[in-house]
């Protein structure tokens, strides 16, 4: 990707100085057509080795960012992708470990650096109040905008937004044979509007649960799909007394559960995110390899407990994992 703005600008601990065009060139993943990649794979917990829910699609050289949890940017550019690359965001639900990250994809992507650059708007997808969050938004750092573009020079047009809202299920974008359906969920009677979202590209799919209990929607989505990228939660029996923790647990899917939709979709690959792992001083977290046990309950097929960066490729010939770490 060709970066035209000067700028001097900090990476790292280096002060560098770009001067005309920039190169930032992709890394070897990146050469298939459909790869899909967890950005960041926890919940609102702060953990120095998951950062908040986010997830990027690459498909048909289009940039796709399905929310925009804690770190999101650091992943982004971890995995080498400008952040002012992106072609939209798309929003689950108003969480604030979803919606976190937003402002520094908008903002950060805006900045004239390899990094940034974004010189169109900010193209954001979402439901109903996706509009007045932005607005707000807006006016929150609106002095940082003044103060960037009157001192730094940034273009007007890459930090204005385009924000498309939806009510319902549906296409919610279709551009050169990529599709993004957005598929209702049920994250709790108190908790809408709530979406997961389907994306397909020449006859190959990976879905999004976004956060939810089991629903029928999305497992009516994911039926057969190539990639069925879903939450789970998990808690110790002792906690479930606790009204706190099971109404964190009654809003999300267990492993049990989810080994149930699994066996139900068939899917060619099942990846989990968004790993709710509840805890207290006298009952410790699940382990990851709990919560697999707790799976194959239900569920014997093909099953991997996503980690942060890790990359799924998604061929005629069924899937793959790429990496499951970037320098």
């Amino acid at each position: 990707m060709k970066l035209p703005r000067c700028k001097f600008f900090h990476l790292g601990s280096a002060l560098l100085l770009a001067l005309g065009t920039v190169e930032v060139t992709p890394p070897a993943w990146a050469a298939g057509d459909f790869v899909v990649t967890l950005l960041g794979t926890a919940t609102p917990a702060p953990r120095p080795d998951r950062m908040g829910p986010s997830t990027l699609v690459v498909v048909n050289g289009q940039r796709l960012l399905f929310d925009a949890g804690r770190g999101a940017t650091i992943r982004l550019w971890q995995m080498r992708v400008p952040i002012g690359s992106l072609d939209a965001t798309f929003l689950t639900h108003f969480h604030s470990d979803h919606t976190g990250g937003l402002p520094d994809v908008w903002l950060t992507g805006w900045v004239g650096t390899p990094y940034g650059s974004r010189q169109t708007p900010f193209r954001l997808v979402g439901p109903i109040g996706t509009k007045i969050l932005m607005e707000h938004l807006e006016k929150a750092y609106q002095a940082d905008i003044d103060i960037r573009h009157k001192d730094e020079g940034e273009p007007l047009e890459g930090i204005r937004t385009d924000v498309n809202e939806f009510k319902t299920s549906g296409v919610v974008w279709s551009k050169d044979g990529v599709t993004v359906t957005a598929v209702e969920n049920d994250h709790g009677e108190l908790i809408k509007p709530s979406f997961g979202y389907k994306i397909t590209f020449d006859g190959r799919s990976v879905v999004i649960s976004g956060d939810t209990r089991p629903s029928r929607s999305i497992v009516e989505a994911a039926r057969g799909t190539d990639l069925l990228i879903h939450e789970v939660a998990a808690a110790r029996e002792p906690l479930l007394a606790i009204p706190f923790f099971r109404a964190v647990i009654n809003h999300h899917t267990t492993p049990v559960d989810a080994g149930r939709i699994f066996s139900e979709v068939h899917p060619k690959l099942a990846v989990y995110t968004h790993i709710v792992l509840l805890s207290n001083k006298d009952n410790p977290e699940f382990t990851i390899d709990d919560v697999i046990r707790e799976t194959r309950k239900t569920y014997d097929g093909p099953l991997v407990a996503g980690t942060d960066l890790m990359s799924f490729d998604i061929t005629k010939a069924g899937v793959s994992i790429v990496n499951n770490s970037v320098p």
